[in-house]
């Protein structure tokens, strides 16, 4: 159990730490899906 809660308290670190650019690469993504869609309209 500690070891299940020590990954869970370092993957929370890592996200706190890299939101921005967990959230910059989700944005990439997104964005890339529209302009495929768009593309095949």
């Amino acid at each position: 159990m500690q070891t299940i809660a020590a990954g869970y308290k370092g993957v929370s670190l890592l996200v706190n730490l890299n939101w921005d650019r967990l959230l910059y690469l989700a944005t990439i993504g997104v964005a890339l899906g529209f302009g495929a869609f768009v593309g095949s309209l």
